[in-house]
């Protein structure tokens, strides 16, 4: 009999099956995507409809965020592209840390070959954007080439078991070192001036951060509440907010507060401890030794699991359905009602945006990918070939979240230019996704000849 069967009666037994169905959705990239793209079409048509006065005065509505003296004010598109998203950034982080600690990233000769290629990936879309802003809006360079994780990987995903598994773990890999690239971009070149006073805090509140690491704090609640602080500090400093994200997932705990070594031994003891203090034919409120003891026993387990692993499904399922929706719909507003479309289209910002997306990315991936591997550099992994590595490339043409999110901060003024460059986008992703399903759904039924 299955475990849950033994444990709850009835009622309680669809409950846990039910949430058993909620979590197999909630980790499904697919659904997770389809959300998003939902969102996405609904702020378009919003924004072409009456609604969208009312939409943009809302998100307009000032906000303060704060205690006291120590108050920010800003918007309400503010607030869900600066907080919001630094608790998305906080999730890339823990895919980031996760990865260099257990996953592709901690093999430095498997991980370089994806790595390399994305930086492929990102050249290639940026000088193609500079060729056609070459003498206009050069500070966009950085919007193609941003590679949307869920979107990408969603798609891939519809393809199911028949794309074998080296090419969705190349594909990974690539995406999680886009993002990075990303981050460093964002950092670098779209922060405003900082304020020393603002930048010093922030760097005491990352020097707490890590000496609870340091000190081996297993407890969430001290991270989250340094991690608001440091989230305020980086905003009044002027450095993009988002990513104190970042800093906050690389400075919890990957490790486990108990020796699991020992584990096994422990429980063995307390087992039969429990069993002797139960008594079946008393109420349960009144064995106060043996709830005294499976409390013991629920404090020890639950540090079984890292900080970092409890904090990833903590905001899991807030970021991918509720945060990237609402950053979606908020970001998605391109109103088209008295735009000349002619303009629009032929806008050096848009034509960039787009053939950066849309020929960049696959001929940086696939170019620096052939190179690595001509040169003996490194070998494409086991059962992927070339058509896929192209595949691949189509893909990474998907960019929503990053790509949006970098054409705010690259615009902050230029309306037209921002409306440019989120139609690109929007249709340079769209033409991707479309391209790319149709493309490895061919090449997966044509394998290519040994040895290529």
């Amino acid at each position: 009999m299955a475990a849950p069967e033994q444990l709850f009666n009835v009622r309680e037994r669809k409950r846990f099956e039910r949430h058993d169905i909620w979590e197999r959705i909630a980790e499904n990239g697919t659904i997770s995507a389809a959300v998003m793209v939902f969102a996405a079409i609904a702020a378009v048509i919003c924004a072409n409809t009456d609604a969208y006065e009312a939409i943009h005065h809302f998100l307009e509505t000032p906000l303060y965020v704060g205690l006291g003296n120590l108050t920010a004010g800003l918007t309400v598109e503010l607030f869900v592209n600066d907080f919001l998203m630094a608790i998305f950034f906080l999730l890339v982080g823990i895919e980031l840390k996760y990865e260099m600690t257990v996953g592709e990233l901690k093999n430095p000769r498997q991980a370089m070959l994806p790595m390399l290629a994305a930086v492929g990936g990102v050249v290639v879309p940026a000088c193609i954007y500079l060729i056609f802003n070459h003498a206009g809006a050069r500070n966009g360079w950085a919007i193609p080439m941003a590679t949307d994780i869920a979107f990408a990987l969603g798609v891939l995903s519809l393809l199911g078991n028949r794309v074998p598994n080296g090419v969705r773990v190349f594909f990974s890999t690539l995406a999680i070192a886009d993002d990075l690239i990303s981050i460093a971009a964002i950092a670098i070149f779209y922060g405003q001036s900082p304020n020393p006073f603002w930048l010093g805090a922030a760097a005491l509140v990352t020097c707490a951060l890590v000496w609870l690491n340091k000190t081996q704090h297993y407890r969430l609640a001290p991270y989250s509440v340094l991690g608001l602080l440091l989230w305020f500090c980086m905003f009044k400093s002027g450095v993009h907010a988002t990513l104190a994200g970042v800093i906050l997932a690389f400075t919890i705990p990957a490790k486990c507060g108990v020796k699991l070594d020992s584990l096994t031994d422990w429980l063995g003891e307390c087992l039969p401890l429990l069993d002797d203090r139960y008594d079946d034919e008393a109420h349960i409120l009144g064995q106060h030794d043996f709830t005294v003891s499976t409390t013991k026993v629920e404090r020890v387990m639950h540090r079984v699991t890292p900080p970092l692993i409890r904090m990833e499904r903590l905001i899991s399922t807030p970021v991918n359905f509720v945060i990237l929706p609402i950053f979606a719909f908020v970001n998605a507003q391109v109103r088209l009602v008295g735009v000349d479309m002619s303009t629009l289209l032929t806008d050096p910002v848009t034509l960039g945006v787009y053939f950066g997306m849309l020929l960049g990315k696959p001929i940086g991936i696939f170019g620096m990918t052939f190179a690595l591997v001509k040169f003996r550099v490194c070998e494409l992994p086991h059962n992927v070939n070339w058509h896929m590595i192209a595949g691949v490339g189509i893909l990474g043409g998907i960019g929503f979240t990053m790509s949006i999110l970098i054409s705010g901060l690259a615009f902050p003024t230029a309306q037209f230019e921002v409306l440019a460059a989120k139609a690109a986008i929007l249709a340079g992703s769209v033409t991707a996704a479309v391209l790319g399903m149709i493309y490895m759904s061919v090449v997966r039924k044509h394998p290519a000849p040994k040895g290529e």
